[in-house]
């Protein structure tokens, strides 16, 4: 059954339709704007609008022109801020790498090896540390070496080299492939490891691992106070500016010109070979036991040494104390001190050169500039006025102490001067 709908009736209905119809053509309208501008929005953040196929060759030219000045290299500011930055970062990886002990640029390392690097931990300090520490004279440790190699932990027999500090032993191939020790210093270790010098491992070879990370840190501060620059050379004048600096810091005076001989005797002592600069782990292992001697007392000392040092110094004491009732004199004890550097004095002429001005007070690092303290065993009024006093085995060792570990090292420079 239909419905009767007036004409006025129809009419409304129609408009009413009408109305609805042009609503929805008129939201299509609305998304279809907001869609293109989503694009032209998307296409800017991806790269610039392509240029219109009809433009002109002027315009063309005008881009690529745009396009080369953008692709050309920096301004000559922004080139020496970028080295400067460059420059500033080698320095912080340098400081870096002094902190935890390892002093071996990137580049020195082979690239091409196998083997991952130890990683060095700093020493602490126990509460008994300054101590006595009871050490026999008539007993001996004689250590036994390791049996396995240190980096691959494989026996191999007599392919092994050891350490004459620790008990570690090594593969010369693995040594190789571990990228510490150059070409010369690993024909140096097969030349040596079995023989009476012996050699040392890039564990012992490195007196700056021997200090804590306060005394590191203490080391650092002044390195940066006298504008040193890590894991670099030093020639002779940086290393009297060095001083220089130090003596004016420590004691708000300049050196006098006594002084500045004894500082380039002891640069020809940290250059044997007289290449005109020192190495920088020279320089640091001297600046290290300066730091040792500073802060450590005697006790200290004797705990660093290990069993082998400790069997070698009662070798040495009982050489010198036959049917002397367990005593030796005080020149006996300075030429026994003397002998832990023989394996570097290997003719007079060297032995001269290295001897040269290490009695004087700048010889003893950046914390001695100046006199040294009466109660120091490197003080000569002290041992002049000691020169009768008999020298024990406890006496001989920790007096001894900080020359066994100077010696630790397989460079031929001087890193602490000699008693006379």
């Amino acid at each position: 059954m239909g419905v009767l709908m007036s004409k006025k009736q129809q009419v409304e209905k129609v408009q009413k339709a009408t109305a609805v119809v042009s609503a929805f053509q008129a939201g299509i309208k609305d998304r279809q704007v907001v869609a293109k501008q989503a694009e032209a929005d998307a296409e800017e953040s991806e790269g610039p609008a392509k240029p219109p196929a009809n433009a002109d060759e002027k315009t063309t030219e005008e881009a690529e022109q745009e396009e080369t000045d953008s692709s050309a290299g920096p301004s000559t500011s922004q080139q020496a801020s970028a080295s400067a930055k460059d420059e500033c970062k080698v320095n912080q990886e340098a400081w870096s790498r002094l902190r935890d002990g390892k002093g071996v640029e990137p580049e020195d390392l082979d690239k091409s090896h196998q083997l991952t690097p130890p990683a060095f931990v700093r020493p602490k300090r126990e509460a008994d540390d300054d101590q006595p520490v009871e050490v026999e004279l008539e007993k001996k440790e004689q250590p036994t070496g390791d049996e396995m190699c240190d980096v691959c932990e494989v026996w191999t027999a007599d392919d092994l080299y050891p350490c004459r500090i620790c008990t570690r032993v090594f593969h010369d191939g693995c040594l190789r492939e571990l990228g510490y020790l150059r070409a010369e210093a690993l024909q140096e270790m097969r030349d040596t490891a079995h023989t009476v010098t012996g050699w040392s491992c890039y564990y012992c070879d490195n007196l700056n691992l021997l200090l804590t990370e306060e005394e590191m840190y203490s080391l650092m501060e002044t390195f940066k106070q006298c504008k040193i620059i890590p894991e670099s050379c030093l020639v002779s004048d940086e290393l009297l500016q060095y001083r220089h600096f130090a003596s004016k810091q420590l004691f708000d005076k300049d050196l006098t010109d006594e002084q500045e001989e004894e500082v380039l005797a002891q640069f020809a002592a940290l250059d044997p070979e007289k290449k005109g600069q020192i190495e920088w782990s020279d320089f640091l292992y001297y600046e290290s036991l300066a730091v040792l001697r500073k802060l450590r007392s005697e006790n200290s000392l004797v705990r660093l040494l290990t069993g082998k040092e400790r069997d070698k110094a009662r070798s040495v004491f009982l050489g010198l104390a036959l049917d002397k009732d367990g005593v030796i004199s005080r020149a006996e004890c300075r030429q026994a001190q003397q002998s832990w550097f023989q394996k570097l004095n290997k003719d007079s002429q060297s032995c001269n050169v290295r001897l040269m001005g290490l009695c004087s007070p700048m010889n003893c690092g950046i914390s001695h500039v100046g006199p040294i303290c009466e109660s120091s065993p490197a003080s000569s009024g002290s041992e002049r006025s000691n020169e009768s006093r008999p020298v024990t085995w406890v006496d001989f060792l920790k007096e001894s102490a900080i020359y066994i570990l100077a010696a630790r090292p397989n460079s031929s420079a001087m890193h602490i001067r000699l008693p006379l």
